[in-house]
């Protein structure tokens, strides 16, 4: 038969971090390798949702979005990022962020075009990259503070280089962006005129003091900087899909008519939902979410520590890289899945965050979990 599938099938795979959850079920175990986020949803977003449900709120919604959450991203992106974004003029709501990521990626790039990504960087980035048949140049972070260094990412450009992009806080490693590393890839984008493109869904996840900064809000940038964010991690609706994306009104309506062609648009009642937890909650929320969150990861990384698992300690976001290399096997997933059959706990292989090797002793673990769950996973990891 002389079907088949396109090329750009064929080089996207399913993420190892699901096929690692499909492992966990299999052996009934405990998954800390997808960022499922199985805390409970705030009511004022559950109520908001059911409340729109009830008030018919059902049908499809304007390309970019119900102007209800357009107007409370944009108090949020004032008040929380430091971005003048109008809700008419530099908004998209959209299918979750990644739902943003890939609408913006094809209003704005074409195929064989270059994107550089930090490695170790999100499988979803690369995939995106890959299913818009974008090409990826690699920047390696350096641990343990995850640091890079402006003199590669100048080797990588070329004329088909197009953009940047930046997940901050970072999957997996957890880094946050310093304003001066901010600074340094702002006067890079702007010397080799490049796009922006940024991650920023754990923007409210940041430890030990530190806070999160938007690329987007340096000074020069807006034209070119594409914000992504959403609340699938803050408020603990990963199944919702809810996103947005904030951009200059030059890319507005390219990005939205491409986010209606694909996705229509996002769950309406839902967009009402998260429209009702940005105007009902206060700072002591999120203050709150991540004063445990960081609990969260102090008691994993401990439990790590312990094991001989040394963790690289997460400045932000919900993920711990863990050098593995006291576990036995080859690879990085003959390690996860030794430590699978050993503890009943479920990771992620480093080297499904690299292009190379270099990911071959590290495992990931989430510490979305609730504290019943995260006890068990700790107490299973003991065994060791």
């Amino acid at each position: 038969m002389s079907l088949r599938a396109s090329k750009r099938a064929e080089e996207i795979v399913q993420a190892e971090i699901r096929n690692m959850s499909v492992e966990c079920d299999r052996v009934g175990g405990v998954n800390l390798s997808q960022g499922i986020c199985d805390l409970e949803v705030p009511l004022p977003v559950r109520r908001g949702a059911q409340k729109a449900m009830d008030q018919g709120v059902n049908q499809y919604t304007r390309y970019d979005g119900l102007p209800e959450l357009r107007r409370s991203i944009s108090k949020k992106m004032r008040e929380f990022n430091g971005i003048q974004a109008d809700p008419e003029e530099h908004i998209v709501v959209s299918a979750g962020s990644t739902g943003a990521f890939y609408s913006a990626g094809m209003a704005l790039l074409d195929p064989g075009d270059e994107v550089i990504l930090f490695e170790p960087y999100y499988g979803y980035h690369l995939n995106t990259l890959w299913a818009l048949g974008v090409v990826p140049a690699y920047a390696r972070l350096n641990p343990p503070d995850w640091t890079f260094r402006v003199e590669e990412l100048e080797r990588l450009v070329n004329p088909k280089t197009r953009g940047l992009l930046i997940n901050t806080p970072a999957n997996p490693s957890g880094k946050v962006f310093t304003a001066e590393e901010l600074r340094r890839l702002a006067q890079f984008c702007i010397r080799h005129d490049l796009f922006i493109f940024t991650d920023e869904i754990y923007e409210y996840l940041v430890f030990d003091g530190r806070r999160h900064l938007s690329p987007g809000a340096l000074p020069g940038v807006f034209d070119r900087t594409l914000t992504i964010s959403g609340y699938s991690k803050t408020y603990s609706i990963t199944g919702w899909r809810i996103g947005y994306c904030v951009c200059h009104e030059r890319w507005k309506t390219l990005i939205g008519f491409v986010n209606d062609l694909i996705y229509v648009c996002a769950p309406a009642p839902l967009q009402i939902g998260v429209a009702q937890g940005i105007e009902e909650l206060d700072s002591d929320f999120y203050r709150a979410l991540c004063r445990d969150y960081e609990r969260k990861r102090d008691q994993l990384c401990s439990v790590l520590a312990r094991v001989g698992l040394s963790p690289h300690i997460p400045q932000g976001a919900y993920y711990v890289l863990a050098d593995a290399r006291n576990l036995p096997g080859e690879t990085s997933k003959d390690k996860a899945m030794n430590l699978l059959r050993r503890t009943g706990v479920a990771t992620v292989p480093g080297s499904a965050f690299y292009h190379d090797a270099a990911g071959e002793n590290l495992l990931r673990f989430c510490f979305a979990k609730t504290d019943s769950v995260l006890d068990e996973a700790c107490e299973r990891l003991l065994r060791l």
